[in-house]
């Protein structure tokens, strides 16, 4: 999906320039990823580069000495090995990446409202019978839509919908006012915060800085040409941030993520801070990866989300997939069944271990 996306946004304008309206710029910085790995994580680490090779990745593994010489700037202490993207890595705008595929619609037909899903009806709610199968399924008859500044909800009649919510993909299907029986396996997709946080280092790594991310969890990378920086970390499970606001802990930088820093880049020891904001990953807590494809019970319910930090750079490849499910009835241009839900019902994870 990641090598599908890269070549799609590589001639973005080929897929999504509009006739008349200027050149699609998503300012995309080509930088590997840059991953260390302790002695106990080291042999994950190379089957995971064995394995992107095996698929075409250009990927190189690096010793602690060959680390130390490409980047100079690095503390190699507790690095066993490392990979290093040699290429389709790097980091874009994803506003300006969003708009271009909103505009392309547009100019193609696609009209579009907002509105919060307040609820789904479904053929076992009316007079149209819910077809008998060894495990009962409906169709989705219509989405309630509340509209702002609205004191009611429209009732939209549909023949597919598809659930592309991100972190709310979960709750929207709890709070759809489905039978119990309908919703199971239920959704394991939930909001988790995360903190980015960014500062100045005139001394830091400099234009040679990948995005790394260290044997601690902590990660950043360059943020333009000026000395800035941006990164932060995960927490450990059992300290997940409330997800009720936007707030920012900027105490957990403080303690948590700056030590990490400066122990792995000595020159991050005098960095300045200059910012922060927070966001929400849309997280599979059953495996980490995307849920892809129908859903087993509602017959015209299509999933795409639960990607947990990878659903920008897999969202030309998901968009893809989608369309050619609806449109054609089975995967052609890649072969996604295995992020389908046949995965939750029969509680077999497909891990996903890059999550940062």
């Amino acid at each position: 999906m990641s090598r599908f996306s890269a070549r799609f946004l590589r001639s973005i304008n080929e897929h999504l320039g509009v006739p008349n309206e200027p050149p699609i710029d998503i300012q995309f910085q080509p930088s590997g990823y840059l991953f260390l790995a302790p002695p106990e994580r080291a042999a994950r680490l190379e089957a995971t580069v064995r394995l992107q090779r095996e698929e075409g990745v250009q990927v190189a593994l690096l010793s602690p000495t060959q680390l130390k010489a490409k980047f100079p700037w690095i503390d190699t202490e507790g690095v066993a090995v490392a990979s290093y993207g040699l290429e389709d890595e790097g980091w874009f705008d994803p506003w300006t990446l969003l708009n271009a595929f909103r505009c392309k619609a547009t100019s193609l037909g696609v009209l579009s409202c907002s509105g919060e899903v307040r609820g789904f009806v479904t053929s076992s709610d009316g007079t149209v019978p819910v077809r008998a199968t060894a495990l009962d399924t409906a169709r989705i008859r219509y989405v309630n839509i509340h509209k702002p500044n609205s004191l009611d909800y429209q009732p939209v009649a549909c023949a597919i919908v598809v659930n592309a919510a991100g972190a709310w993909a979960g709750e929207l299907l709890e709070r759809a006012g489905l039978p119990g029986e309908l919703c199971q396996p239920p959704l394991p997709i939930t909001p988790r915060k995360r903190y980015v946080y960014s500062w100045h280092c005139p001394n830091g790594p400099g234009l040679s800085c990948p995005l790394l991310i260290d044997t601690t969890g902590a990660y950043f990378r360059r943020d333009g040409i000026a000395g800035n920086y941006l990164g932060g970390m995960s927490p450990p499970e059992e300290e997940e941030p409330n997800t009720d606001d936007l707030s920012v802990d900027h105490d957990y930088f403080q303690e948590q993520v700056w030590p990490r820093l400066a122990q792995r880049v000595p020159a991050f020891a005098s960095l300045r801070p200059r910012g922060s904001w927070a966001g929400f990953y849309d997280y599979n807590t059953f495996d980490c990866n995307g849920v892809l494809g129908p859903h087993p019970k509602l017959e015209n319910l299509f999933l795409a989300a639960g990607f947990s930090g990878h659903g920008l750079q897999h969202a030309p490849a998901t968009g893809r997939a989608i369309a050619e499910l609806l449109l054609k009835g089975q995967y052609e241009t890649l072969d996604l069944r295995r992020l389908g839900c046949g995965r939750l019902v029969e509680g077999e994870p497909l891990r996903e271990d890059g999550v940062v």
